[in-house]
């Protein structure tokens, strides 16, 4: 009795082995992607820590005359959220006050093209210099309708580098688009809102440059 029960006990340990070596590592899969629901993203540029930065933004006259709080309301955004995400990384980025920097901006016609004079203006170790192509909240062929459009390139200037070849970074544009499904026709509240939303969601997409964060799978 004893041998038979051994046996069917060996025949069940078997039959359990083949199944697994046919399966191969199937079987394993579940397990090793369990928890695994997000990617790192690496920054572009890695040099802001522990470092003073200025944001200087560019606007074509014409964006400035539909808009003319544009330049200093994109730069506020933008130095208000790469602050607080490198404060939350413990990077110690000492980030220029937007408004000083608009300021300046208005005496200095000529700063508002040159990123080292702003930066030496300001004692910053580095510019990140945004030239906005495109800036638009209304829909200039239906401007009864709300979509907020922004275009930017995107460099990094080296305040403190002697070799002019070096001090420049060029980083990947930046194109965003708010609401992204389609335009809402404008009301009496909802223009401040979607004016907002753009801010915010260009303001992290450039401010996403200069540090490590995780995107969903």
């Amino acid at each position: 009795m004893n041998r038979t029960r051994d046996r069917v006990r060996w025949c069940h340990i078997l039959t359990l082995s083949l199944l697994v070596s046919l399966a191969g590592c199937n079987l394993l899969v579940p397990f090793a992607f369990v928890g695994e629901h997000k990617r790192k993203v690496l920054p572009e540029f890695d040099k802001l820590s522990n470092q003073r930065v200025a944001i200087l933004v560019w606007m074509d006259p014409a964006t400035l005359f539909d808009y003319p709080y544009a330049r200093v309301e994109t730069a506020s955004y933008v130095s208000d959220k790469l602050r607080h995400e490198m404060a939350q990384r413990r990077h110690e980025t000492d980030v220029v006050d937007a408004r000083d920097v608009e300021d300046f901006l208005q005496k200095n016609l000529d700063a508002r093209v040159d990123p080292i004079l702003v930066g030496r203006r300001f004692k910053a170790d580095y510019v990140v210099f945004i030239e906005v192509l495109e800036f638009q909240i209304r829909d200039p062929e239906e401007p009864q309708f709300l979509r907020g459009r922004v275009e930017a390139a995107v460099t990094v200037h080296d305040v403190q580098s002697e070799a002019q070849a070096a001090s420049r970074y060029t980083l990947t544009p930046v194109k965003c688009r708010y609401p992204d499904d389609q335009p809402v026709l404008m009301d009496a509240t909802n223009s401040p809102l979607v004016r907002e939303a753009t801010y915010r969601l260009f303001a992290e997409e450039v401010a996403r440059k200069f540090y490590e964060y995780s995107v969903d799978l």
